[in-house]
């Protein structure tokens, strides 16, 4: 959602986002924790190159209120692909 908002404010709106997560799940103590969450975005975007794309998909990320509620306790990457 964050990236949609950050395409439309820029004047480039998304036609298509499709977005897949995965994470890691690794033994923390005596528990478990999520340590990696990996977001895979592939997008339909008019009149958008590839690095700019890639430039706003890693901006929205850092203003992402997920993102925020969980830096510092979660390694998240984005890859970001037009297409």
């Amino acid at each position: 959602m964050a990236l949609s908002a950050g395409l439309e404010q820029r004047g480039t709106p998304a036609t298509r986002v499709e977005t897949s997560a995965a994470c890691t799940i690794d033994k923390v103590g005596d528990g478990f924790k999520i340590t990696t969450m990996r977001l895979t975005v592939r997008a339909t975007v008019p009149n958008l190159d590839q690095a700019t794309f890639e430039r706003i998909a890693q901006e929205t990320k850092e203003g992402c209120p997920v993102s925020k509620a969980i830096t510092g306790n979660v390694e998240v990457s984005v890859e970001a692909t037009l297409g």
